[in-house]
């Protein structure tokens, strides 16, 4: 009788967890997102669309500033900022594209020859500077993915890279996926933005580590503005 009784019995699956699955979703969308946002570090890999475009990131960020590569259109960039000091690290290709619009084609050729393979600093007047930052900036870019849309509901439990999850979605997913941690601090691990805008996960909470300025060798100033890219 005993082992009919334990088989019938459901097992409970917030145990053992940090009790999170326990909460409303509305709840648990807050606590992830005060998780997030008090972690000192973090890593972001997958995709992301924005404006048409669709971007595949693989970034770490902290709070003064990250590093990592963005890759849109097949062409690959390396990002890094310290502070309030961006870089750009790119090809001659790369730089080439985005100057080819009006002018000389072999003067724009020089310029990026110039540039190709060097940490490029991006004045904080070009337009560049606040698309390229937006990318290593730790509260903004999680501020802006880590939203669902529509009415907030749990959608069971999973498991990311082998940690127990809780599901929230948005408008039963049309708004948006997040896998919450059941383990240690609920931070997010994985999200589907809303719309097919793209797909993330979420590494390394709160593991530090560091940036280095480049060498004076390897950076260029180009000046006041970049080439259109």
């Amino acid at each position: 009788m005993t082992g009919t009784v334990l088989t019938g019995c459901a097992e409970d699956p917030n145990e053992g967890t940090n009790g999170v699955g326990r909460l409303p979703a509305a709840k648990i969308q807050g606590k992830t997102r005060s998780a997030a946002e008090s972690a000192g570090a973090v890593r972001v890999h997958g995709n992301v669309v924005s404006g048409g475009r669709t971007y595949a990131l693989d970034m770490r960020l902290k709070d003064d500033g990250g590093d990592g590569s963005v890759t849109s259109k097949g062409a690959t960039f390396k990002l890094l900022r310290i502070g309030e000091q961006l870089y750009v690290k790119a090809d001659a290709e790369f730089w080439t594209h985005g100057s080819g619009q009006g002018g000389s084609g072999k003067a724009d050729a020089a310029a990026a020859s110039k540039l190709d393979g060097k940490f490029v600093k991006v004045p904080q007047g070009d337009p560049s500077y606040k698309k390229f930052s937006g990318f290593t900036d730790k509260g903004l870019l999680l501020d802006g993915l880590l939203t669902l849309h529509g009415t907030l509901a749990t959608d069971g439990h999973d498991e990311e890279a082998g940690v127990r999850t809780i599901r929230v979605t948005g408008d039963k997913g049309s708004g948006g996926t997040l896998e919450v941690s059941l383990e240690g601090k609920p931070y997010p691990l994985r999200l589907e933005r809303a719309g097919g805008a793209g797909t993330l996960t979420f590494s390394g909470w709160g593991e530090d580590f560091s940036l280095r300025e480049p060498e004076r060798n390897e950076t260029v100033d180009y000046g006041p503005q970049l080439p259109s890219s």
